[in-house]
């Protein structure tokens, strides 16, 4: 009997980096509102790496966009 793999062929890429590599200096707009949104749960909690698939370098400037966002009202600190 043979055993498929499951989920192993896909490899989560990071929606900033391009073809290139990540371009420096890493920067995340904090006001591209609906963006940042798809990075959060409905509760208002950041997605983690490996569930949103960015970078190293991109997942910490998006903890600091969203932060940044939340700071100015432009996203809410809990979730609806």
């Amino acid at each position: 009997m043979v055993r498929k793999k499951l989920g192993r062929g896909r490899k989560n890429r990071c929606r900033f980096c391009t073809k290139d590599g990540c371009p420096r200096p890493v920067f995340v707009d904090y006001k591209d509102v609906p963006g940042l949104k798809k990075l959060c749960t409905s509760q208002g909690k950041l997605f983690s790496r490996k569930r949103s698939g960015t970078c190293a370098a991109f997942q910490r400037a998006v903890s600091v966009a969203i932060k940044r966002a939340r700071y100015m009202g432009l996203m809410p600190y809990v979730g609806e």
